[in-house]
C-alpha cells in the first residue's frame, strides 16, 4: 500500500478529499474543519509517500527506489531519470480559485534552485520558489467538473473581452495589445519596463507576443485596485459568445476570492476550460493557468516548482515566472485526443492520457455491472464507435517494467499484478513495483465482502464495480 501525503493551502476543500480518503487521514484532519487542497502519492524528497509492505514495516518511496531502483521502477527508467519516481501523482480539491501561475521549464528550474540553495534560502521558507532542479508540465483529469484557464487565447479573444471591461487598467492592457512595433528592440512608450522584462529569446519573438507578454505585465504589475470586481460582473451581462462567458464567469470568481487583485484581469487572456469526468487538459511547463474549481487529478514530473504571479497569498515570483512565460497563443492541448482506439471496456469505460512527454501517463477507468458512461465517451464513440464494437476486453491491463500508482476513486477494485492480488477500496492506493509485471483492474468480487457494501455495487453475478487511476511513466 501507498499512502498519500496530505496537503493543507487555503483553498482547499472542506469535504470533497475528505471524504474521499475518509479511511486515509488521521481522525484530527476529518473533524477540524480546516481546508484539504492536495494528496500526494509521492517520491519528492520533500514530501515523500510511505510505503507499507504485506508484513506491516514501513518504508518511504525514495528510500524503496534507493535501495532497490531497477526492482522498484526498473531498468529503463532508472537509466533514463536516475533511481527516482518519475512522476509526481495528485489528487487537488479546489473549493475557490487558486494562484495564477507558471511552472518553469528546464533551464530556469536549474539556475532557479542553484541560486536560491547558493542564497541559503531553506527548503521549507515561504518566499522559496524552487524546491527542485526539475522542470515542470503537468496534466489534469477531471473527476467531477472541473474548471480552469490555460493558456494565452487569440488576441482577437483577448481584446474582445477586455475591451468591455470599463476600467483604466483593462483598457492599458488593450493598448498593449494593439501597440505594433515594426522594429526589433522598438518599445511603444509607456511600456519600456515591460520590455525590458521580457527574456533574451523575445528578440526573435513575433510582435504578437510582445504585446500579449506588456498586457500580461500590466496586469500582474499593478497596484491593487477595489473596483474590479463590480466592472467584471457589469460587463459580464453584455458577453454573448461563450467562450468570453466563460472567461467572465472564472475573472468573477478570482475577484470574489481576491477582490483586490488586479490579476485577476489577465483570466480574460487565458482560455478558459471546463471539463467533465474523464476529460483533461495537458499544460507544458511555462504556460499560464490558474485552477477555478472542482476535483481532478493531477500528475506531473516529479517536482513541486511554482512561479506565481497573483490571486494568492503565497510568495510571487514575478520577475522569474516573466522569464519563462510562454506567449504563443494556442488552444488547450487535450492529451487523450487521439489514444482511444484501443481503450474502452466491456463493463465500462477506459481512457489513456498520453502527453508529449516520457516521465508519465495516467489511465483513468470505471468497471463493474453498473459502471455508467462518462459524458466524454460519448465523443470517444462517435469517433471510434465501429473498432470500439469489435473490443471484447472485460479488464484493464496495464504495462509491464515500469513503477504504476493504482487508486481507487470509487465502489471497489481489484488489483492484480503478476505475483500478488488486492481488492481496494475508496481512498487506497497501492505501488506496484515494476518487477511485478503486468498489472489488471477488474471489478472486485464477493470475496471482498467486509468493504464491497460500503460505495460499491453488487451485480448479479457478485461481482462489485468501481473507479480508479493508474499513474505510470510512458518509456
Amino acid at each position: 500500500m501507498i499512502r498519500p501525503v496530505p496537503k493543507r493551502y487555503a483553498w482547499g476543500s472542506y469535504s470533497r478529499l475528505q471524504t474521499l480518503f475518509a479511511d486515509e487521514l488521521p481522525a484530527q484532519m476529518l473533524d477540524d474543519g480546516q481546508p484539504l487542497a492536495e494528496m500526494w502519492f509521492s517520491g519528492h524528497p520533500q514530501s515523500p509517500s510511505r510505503l507499507e509492505a504485506p508484513d506491516g514495516s514501513f518504508t518511504t518511496v525514495p528510500q524503496a527506489i534507493r535501495d532497490h531502483p531497477e526492482a522498484m521502477v526498473g531498468r529503463r527508467v532508472s537509466e533514463q531519470f536516475g533511481p527516482e519516481l518519475p512522476f509526481l501523482f495528485k489528487i487537488i480539491a479546489a473549493r475557490i480559485p487558486l494562484s495564477l501561475q507558471v511552472h518553469p521549464v528546464d533551464f530556469e528550474a536549474r539556475a532557479g534552485f542553484n541560486a536560491q540553495n547558493a542564497q541559503g534560502i531553506a527548503m521549507d521558507a515561504p518566499e522559496r520558489s524552487f524546491h527542485d532542479a526539475e522542470a515542470k508540465s503537468e496534466m489534469v483529469v477531471a473527476l467531477e467538473p472541473f474548471h480552469a484557464s490555460v493558456g494565452f487565447g487569440t488576441i482577437r479573444f483577448m481584446l474582445r473581452n477586455l475591451s468591455m471591461v470599463g476600467h483604466p487598467l483593462a483598457s492599458r492592457m488593450v493598448e498593449a495589445l494593439t501597440e505594433r512595433t515594426m522594429r526589433i528592440g522598438q518599445t511603444p512608450e509607456g511600456f519600456e519596463q515591460a520590455d525590458a522584462m521580457m527574456p533574451v529569446s523575445s528578440m526573435v519573438w513575433p510582435d504578437s507576443r510582445r504585446r500579449i507578454f506588456r498586457a500580461f505585465y500590466t496586469a500582474i504589475t499593478a497596484p491593487p485596485t477595489d473596483d474590479l470586481q463590480a466592472q467584471l460582473r457589469y460587463a459580464s451581462l453584455r458577453v454573448s459568445d461563450p467562450a468570453s462567458r466563460l472567461a467572465f464567469r472564472h475573472a468573477l470568481a478570482a475577484a470574489e476570492a481576491f477582490p483586490a487583485d488586479p490579476s485577476v484581469l489577465t483570466l480574460l487572456m487565458l482560455n478558459p476550460v471546463s471539463l467533465q469526468e474523464g476529460e483533461s487538459v495537458f499544460i507544458p511547463a511555462g504556460t499560464p493557468h490558474a485552477y477555478i474549481h472542482g476535483t481532478a487529478a493531477e500528475i506531473m514530473n516529479n517536482s513541486d516548482n511554482v512561479l506565481r504571479a497573483g490571486m494568492t497569498v503565497k510568495h510571487k515570483d514575478i520577475p522569474r515566472l516573466l522569464h519563462t512565460l510562454n506567449c504563443q497563443p494556442g488552444a488547450p492541448v487535450d492529451p487523450a485526443d487521439s489514444q482511444f482506439g484501443d481503450m474502452a471496456t466491456r463493463d465500462g469505460n477506459l481512457i489513456v492520457y498520453r502527453p508529449h512527454i516520457d516521465q508519465f501517463m495516467l489511465a483513468y477507468g470505471t468497471t463493474g455491472p453498473h459502471a455508467q458512461a462518462w459524458p466524454v465517451m460519448d465523443r470517444v464513440h462517435r469517433r471510434y464507435g465501429a473498432l470500439l464494437r469489435q473490443l471484447t476486453l472485460g479488464r484493464v491491463n496495464q504495462g509491464r517494467n515500469k513503477p504504476r500508482i493504482v487508486l481507487c476513486t470509487h465502489g471497489m477494485v481489484r488489483c492484480s499484478s503478476e505475483q500478488e492480488s488486492r481488492v481496494l477500496s475508496v481512498g487506497q492506493a497501492v505501488f506496484v513495483p515494476a518487477c511485478e509485471g503486468w498489472v489488471t483492474v477488474e471489478s472486485a468480487g464477493d470475496e471482498s465482502e467486509g468493504v464491497a457494501g460500503r460505495d460499491g455495487q453488487a451485480g448479479r453475478d457478485g461481482l462489485v464495480g468501481g473507479s480508479f487511476l493508474m499513474a505510470t511513466t510512458q518509456v
